[in-house]
């Protein structure tokens, strides 16, 4: 169960990160989205996974 619910964090993670049209919207949001489910570390990491998918 807890690998279930890791693996839906995650993608809700990536899909949060590939919302906006910049660099700077898409680590915001990625951000954020991490935030919510991780905390400080998940802001992190969502915020760069949202930075490097800019095309």
């Amino acid at each position: 169960m807890r690998l279930l619910t890791a693996s839906l964090f995650g993608s809700m993670i990536f899909a949060l990160a590939a919302c906006g049209n910049t660099p700077t919207e898409r680590a915001a949001t990625g951000g954020l989205g991490g935030a919510v489910i991780a905390g400080p570390a998940g802001a992190v990491v969502g915020g760069t996974v949202g930075a490097a998918t800019a095309p």
